[in-house]
Parts: C-alpha cells; sequence; structure tokens
C-alpha cells in the first residue's frame, strides 16, 4: 500500500510539474534547428518563421543552421534535445519519407524520434528543358523521349534526391527512357540543363526567372494543381492524375514533447501562415506555398509518402553510404 501511496504521489507531482512548465512555455529562448546552408529555401522558411514566432510566443527563437546529410544532422540534434518545446526542427520531406531508405544507418528514426508540429509550405517541380529539345509542349516530350536514341540525359540535385525520384517515376508512367545525371545540388543541374549540357531537369518554382527570360523551357509541372508562379504551365497530373509530387517543409518537435505545447505551437504557426507579408515574401522566395494541415492529415500524408518513395527508392536501386 505504502509503495502504491508514494507512486501515486510522484505521479501527480510529475504532473503538477509538468503542467506549470507547460504553462510557464517558453521560459528562455527557443532554438530552431535548419539542415540547410544559409540562403537555402529551408533556411529562408525557417528564419521568416522564428521572427513571427518569437513575436508570438514572447521569446527569442533562435535559427542554427545543422548542415549535412541531407537534413539528417539537424534531425538528430533535435530528436536528441530535451522534449519541452524549446528546441524544434524545420524539417523536409527528404528526412522523414527518402532518408530511412536512402541510408543504411540512420542515427535517429525520424518517424518516431520527432514529433509532427505543423506542416509549414509546399511546392512542386517544374519539368524543365533546355530550348534546344524539339518538344514544345509534355506531351511532345514524351513522345520525343520515347524515341530518343541514345536516351536523353536529365539532371538531378544527387541521387536519391527527389528531382531524381520525381523524374524516375515520370519515366515508369510515361514509358520512357533517360539517363541520370547527378549533380551536387539541384542549381547546378539546373545551369547544366541551361548550357545544355543535358537535355532536361526537374527543377524548383525558384527558377521561374529563368523559365521566363527563355533559358529553359518549362512543360509540366508536378503539384497537384497548376502553379501560381506560371499558371500556364500544366500540372501533369492533368495528363496522369495519379501522379502528383511535391516537396515540403514541416515544424516538428522532440518525441515526448507535452501536447499542450504542441498545440500551442501548431496555433501560432497556423496563424503566422495566412499573414499578408508571410505569403508575400514565400511567394517571393521561390513560389513556395502556406500549407496548412490538421495534425492528422499531416501524420497520414508523411505515412503515405513514407510508402511511396520506399517504393521507388528501392525500385531505382539509389543509396548512399
Amino acid at each position: 500500500m505504502r509503495r502504491s501511496s508514494l507512486s501515486l504521489l510522484l505521479a501527480a507531482l510529475t504532473a503538477l510539474v509538468l503542467s506549470d512548465a507547460v504553462a510557464q512555455y517558453p521560459s528562455r529562448s527557443v532554438r530552431l534547428f535548419v539542415g540547410f546552408p544559409p540562403g537555402g529555401g529551408p533556411d529562408i522558411v525557417a528564419r521568416l518563421l522564428a521572427s513571427k514566432l518569437s513575436d508570438a510566443l514572447g521569446q527569442p527563437v533562435v535559427v542554427e543552421n545543422r548542415v549535412g546529410s541531407t537534413g539528417t544532422i539537424a534531425g538528430e540534434a533535435a530528436a536528441k534535445s530535451p522534449p519541452d518545446g524549446h528546441t524544434l526542427l524545420v524539417g523536409h520531406d527528404g528526412l522523414f519519407v527518402i532518408n530511412p531508405h536512402l541510408y543504411k544507418q540512420m542515427p535517429i528514426d525520424p518517424l518516431k524520434d520527432l514529433a509532427p508540429v505543423a506542416s509549414l509550405v509546399s511546392n512542386g517541380f517544374f519539368l524543365a528543358i533546355n530550348p534546344s529539345v524539339p518538344a514544345k509542349d509534355f506531351t511532345e516530350f514524351i513522345e520525343y523521349a520515347r524515341r530518343a536514341d541514345p536516351p536523353l540525359q536529365y539532371g538531378s540535385g544527387g541521387n536519391g534526391s527527389q528531382h531524381h525520384l520525381t523524374m524516375e517515376r515520370l519515366k515508369a508512367r510515361a514509358g520512357f527512357e533517360a539517363v541520370h545525371v547527378p549533380y551536387k545540388g539541384g542549381a547546378p543541374a539546373t545551369t547544366a540543363t541551361v548550357a545544355g549540357e543535358i537535355s532536361a531537369v526537374m527543377s524548383g518554382t525558384s527558377t521561374a526567372g529563368q523559365i521566363r527570360a527563355g533559358r529553359l523551357r518549362a512543360i509540366a509541372y508536378t503539384g497537384p494543381r497548376r502553379s501560381r508562379v506560371l499558371p500556364d504551365v500544366p500540372a501533369i497530373a492533368e495528363f496522369y492524375p495519379d501522379f502528383v509530387m511535391v516537396q515540403w517543409y514541416g515544424l516538428f518537435a522532440p518525441a515526448g514533447t507535452p501536447d499542450a505545447v504542441i498545440a500551442r505551437l501548431r496555433t501560432e504557426t497556423n496563424k503566422i501562415l495566412v499573414l499578408p507579408d508571410v505569403k508575400e515574401k514565400l511567394s517571393n522566395a521561390g513560389g513556395v506555398e502556406p500549407w496548412i494541415t490538421a495534425p492528422e492529415e499531416f501524420a497520414a500524408q508523411v505515412r503515405s509518402e513514407y510508402a511511396t518513395y520506399g517504393k521507388l527508392v528501392k525500385e531505382v536501386g539509389a543509396k548512399v553510404d
């Protein structure tokens, strides 16, 4: 009886302390990890969010770039931090749905060690070709690619990157061959396409300027609908309704972070994403759009993409040691 009473007392005290900590959250500055260098898409989103969250929470939110292993280093740093809401992560989808299939070993299990707080932004890719390619639209490109001998070459941001896997899925869906040429990032792959070193690339919406200038020809978009950045470019889903490939960023916390803390962070984040100046800055940063979801919808999206990319990685045979 004494042990039982003591256990109940300890549980009550723990709950009281936890409740007080949640009520006082945040009690100090909040660290916001991002796994990519300053100036890139995830960093821009993180810094925009940090500025607004600082005002909403009444404590500084400080961005820390932990670069390496396509986001895994930042993810590990966040996952191994105390689950009290004072350490957060702007994580990209690759960390959760691609890296676990791509790397033989990972220091964390992102799906178990990190808790989703809120979806942030999403956008698709433009299928962009060098203007010398004799195809004026998506249908002509598919026919050209099917007949090309030798097969055309396309670039990506690296082996196992979303650019790579998205094109591989299109190859399988449309029935054509193409040779993959990996580069160290999406920007070099885009530059190589502009220079005519390769014929095509799945490029981010940030390349809209080069497309408008005629240095690239965009013939399709991988999102569920046409992009507001280039609304004249059709979505691949208009030709293949089951073909939708997007990239997204979300806000995550260490697993075990109190539900009340996560709920507050989600509420504040969703308020931030609908602010007109935030939407404008996101659009100017490369055409990314706010992506607000219910918690269960976000979790379901992650699980679905985990299965999709796992199948793609296995089919393609992509691995990173």
